[in-house]
């Protein structure tokens, strides 16, 4: 009992990237059928989808509703959920050696 309540909670984290997920991986994901991941891998035969945004642009049927229940079930682009924020590069040092004023 114990280890299926483990596989049940291990399989409930699990994330897919939709850049590497095969097309079963996909029709796995509730809310992606054979229609819209037929359209998901002929846009990422174009390259791969860089953010959401991208992919909602790119993919006719993924709105941002639609997305942030798609990654409710674990989808992700390049690793994020949906709505997560892109950490900022670092900022260089100023040649001054002093941070300026806003």
């Amino acid at each position: 009992m114990a280890l299926w309540g483990l596989l049940w909670v291990s399989t409930c984290w699990a994330s897919t990237d939709i850049n590497t997920a095969s097309e079963a991986e996909l029709d796995g994901i509730k809310g992606i059928g054979p229609a819209l991941s037929s359209k998901v891998l002929a846009a990422r035969q174009q390259g791969a989808f860089q953010d959401w945004a991208d992919l909602m642009r790119r993919v006719k049927g993924i709105s941002s509703k639609n997305a942030a229940k798609l990654s409710a079930e674990g989808l992700t682009v390049q690793g994020l959920p949906f709505g997560a924020a892109i950490p900022a590069p670092p900022q260089k040092p100023s040649s001054t050696g002093l941070n300026p004023q806003p």
